[in-house]
């Protein structure tokens, strides 16, 4: 058995595929990387939002219970591939939207790296200047001084990156515990001043009526484990192959229902600042001395942990799409774009509608990818060709992922139509708000449209054009014919 790389030892791997000697880690590893990403205060804010839009306590927490379940289950099977293929999620979607229709995974990665780096950022640096101001009494109205304390954060996110895999994990070992244990410690300092009968009353509800706005609540916690999608494989190419698949899916599982720590914490605590809009701020004025101490590390380890988790995954795919540039080169890259946009976002526009909108645009467009990705590993078997996964990131053509040019039409014809169906039911306002929003009630029924769409389509498509035999493997295919 290979000996563990050191933490310190800047990785080398690419997208390329991770060889049997090279893969030390265990479905645990996956459950410390998947909670401890998201075991932060970007958890945590997603947590405010039920509270924010007007519901009483016990209906956000409702509201969490469901989001985190239902994203939970639909995330679980996408850690079924990085073990198989070795490789990340967005590469080996080549074997169903082909070698370049992958193309798609990449654009989500993208996506949900771009959103949960520029959350943690923001976060955190807020937390930070909050506690700042308050035990230095230093102003922290200046753009430019928030924008030293986001360009710290961020360059240490990316310092992170920059090492891989094992310094990613070791962080998200230690904020597993660390966090866990202060946001426990919240009970102590907080709860004197909580009361689980917090209700402002129906005149609150932001959507008008309680099931518009529940559900939008529900869907905005959703997308936390939908996030996780596009990214499972970047770390579970790093367990061999031959691990029990109900080991991996049980593992992810429970690491989303360990985040109802960080969840039911944004829900309570949001009931007792002034202005749940202005949270973080409000939050450090009202913890006690010896508790805001620990919430800067709470905020400090939650942004690192938060940003790398996201960001790492994308450096990685973005080498592959650019060959040119190694996964370090990717990941500055990536990660310097991604900092523009959060001077931007933070400092010029709404923070709260901008995570309103984006975590919209996440679960409408990876959600049906998700599915799309699930039904095919069923009538697949669970059977891909590592080396075919590779062809269009070695710069090669041919294979049997390679379709028609490079892409499957089968899958992207039923993707599309999907997301964009999805876009035409949504309702995350201000910002993302699709023309047949209003056609049940007021109610986004933008999840169940693109799911249902993106299954129907799909197994239709590979019923009226079959696949070739030669995609399926020796055991053939599943419910589904071949060419």
């Amino acid at each position: 058995m290979a000996s563990q790389p050191r933490v310190m030892e800047i990785e080398q791997q690419g997208i390329d595929t991770i060889a049997d000697k090279d893969r030390t880690s265990s479905p645990k590893d996956l459950f410390r990387i998947t909670f401890g990403g998201a075991n932060t205060f970007a958890t945590i804010i997603l947590g405010t939002f039920p509270i924010l839009l007007g519901l009483s306590f016990w209906q956000a927490v409702a509201a969490t219970l469901l989001g985190v379940v239902v994203g939970g289950l639909i995330l679980m099977p996408m850690s079924l591939f990085g073990p198989v293929t070795g490789t990340n999620n967005a590469v080996s979607s080549g074997a169903h939207f082909g070698v370049k229709g992958r193309l798609v995974g990449s654009f989500l990665s993208l996506l949900t790296a771009i959103a949960f780096y520029s959350i943690s950022v923001w976060v955190s640096g807020d937390a930070l200047l909050g506690a700042i101001s308050r035990f230095f009494g230093v102003d922290t109205s200046s753009a430019l001084f928030r924008g030293i304390i986001y360009a710290i954060i961020g360059a240490l996110v990316i310092m992170v990156v920059i090492y891989g895999y094992q310094f990613m994990l070791l962080v998200n070992k230690t904020v597993v515990y660390a966090n866990t244990v202060l946001m426990l410690a919240g009970i102590i300092a907080f709860g004197s001043l909580f009361s689980a009968g917090y209700n402002p009353g129906p005149a609150a509800y932001a959507l008008g009526s309680f099931w518009p706005t529940f559900i939008l609540s529900a869907l905005i916690v959703m997308g936390n484990p939908i996030s996780f999608g596009a990214f499972l494989g970047d770390w579970a190419r790093y367990i061999p192959a031959n691990t029990s698949r109900s080991s991996l899916m049980g593992w992810v599982f429970s690491a989303q229902l360990m985040t109802l720590v960080p969840f039911l914490f944004g829900v309570a605590t949001t009931t007792l600042v002034k202005d749940p809009a202005a949270y973080i701020v409000g939050l450090v004025e009202i913890s006690p001395a010896w508790y805001a101490l620990p919430l800067i590390v709470i905020a400090f380890l939650g942004g690192l942990s938060t940003g790398v988790t996201s960001l790492y995954g994308t450096g990685l795919d973005f080498s592959s799409v650019f060959p040119k540039l190694s996964r370090v080169q990717s990941s500055i890259f990536i990660g310097s774009i991604a900092f523009i946009f959060i001077l931007v976002g933070r400092l010029l526009t709404d923070l709260l509608a901008s995570i309103n909108a984006f975590i919209g645009l996440i679960v409408i467009f990876t959600t049906p990818w998700m599915i799309i990705m699930m039904i095919g590993f069923y009538v697949r078997r669970g059977w891909y060709s590592p080396e075919d996964v590779q062809v269009f990131n070695k710069g090669k053509t041919g294979g049997i992922y390679w379709f028609n040019a490079g892409f499957n039409w089968r899958a992207l014809l039923a993707w599309i139509p999907s997301a964009i169906l999805g876009l035409m039911f949504c309702y995350y306002p201000p910002l993302l708000i699709g023309p047949w929003s209003g056609v049940v009630g007021g109610i986004d029924v933008s999840l169940p449209v693109s799911i249902i769409s993106a299954a129907v389509l799909y197994v239709l498509f590979l019923s009226i054009w079959p696949e070739p035999k030669s995609a399926y493997g020796p055991k053939g295919s599943r419910l589904v014919r071949t060419k």
